[in-house]
């Protein structure tokens, strides 16, 4: 009997909008209560969107949201149009999501900023939500000064890959603009190994040879893979 009362009230709640649910049972309000960790994936989304689509209740479509785009993840690797299509997703609330997943990353990276960069384990823990939700191949140096703290961090390239030439100059041009001692380059494999190509042993080589040139300290090439995945050319002492 508890069971059948307790389905009749979430059908009910689910035809009613969420300005008329219990207090209780609102995702802002269960927030304000509880605080932002008392409240499931779904329900920090509802917040977000603020209001749902026809016939839907905020917390109705974040759960679509959350069941097409396969979670925080998903919507996060989503392009914008893709979220826009979909129904009662206008402008401001793909806006606002993408927002606030984007502050997450922009946290996470304060907090795990290293004291020096001369450590791949940290430094990946610092360059790895920069690729969150990346679905290409994207390429980031990390510009440093001369007691490898850092100065600048700068998208070098972001798509299909390009030769190793193009890597190299572009990163040697960011590197004088701010005046650095140091770098490392880092980039992702979409498919999750982080095991390096002949192309990225190339363009490892090549930024050697440029860096020895330019009387920068070449620190290490990351590649960045799925879960705590990464290989560090470094680590691998083939810098």
């Amino acid at each position: 009997m508890a069971k059948d009362q307790t389905r009749s009230k979430t059908r009910i709640n689910e035809r009613r909008a969420i300005k008329d649910w219990p207090e209780s049972e609102r995702p802002r309000e269960k927030l304000l209560q509880l605080g932002p960790e008392g409240l499931s994936d779904g329900e920090l989304l509802a917040v977000l969107l603020r209001i749902g689509a026809l016939g839907q209740s905020a917390e109705d479509q974040a759960r679509q949201l959350m069941t097409q785009f396969n979670g925080i993840n998903g919507i996060d690797r989503a392009h914008i149009e893709e979220l826009l299509a979909v129904p009662g997703m206008g402008v401001a609330k793909t806006a606002q999501v993408k927002a606030a997943i984007e502050i997450g990353k922009r946290v996470r990276r304060q907090t795990a900023l290293p004291q020096s960069f001369d450590h791949a384990a940290e430094v990946v823990a610092y360059v790895r939500p920069h690729f969150e939700g990346k679905r290409q191949e994207c390429f980031l140096t990390i510009l440093l000064d001369g007691q490898n703290q850092l100065l600048a961090e700068r998208w070098i390239a972001e798509g299909i890959p390009t030769q190793a030439t193009v890597y190299v100059r572009r990163v040697m041009e960011e590197a004088l603009r701010v005046s650095a001692s140091a770098f490392v380059v880092a980039h992702n494999h979409p498919s999750g190994q982080p095991k390096p190509s002949t192309a990225d042993d190339q363009t490892t080589e090549d930024l050697k040879q440029a860096a020895k040139l330019m009387d920068l300290a070449f620190l290490d090439h990351l590649i960045i893979g799925s879960g705590n995945e990464y290989y560090s050319y470094a680590d691998n002492d083939k810098i």
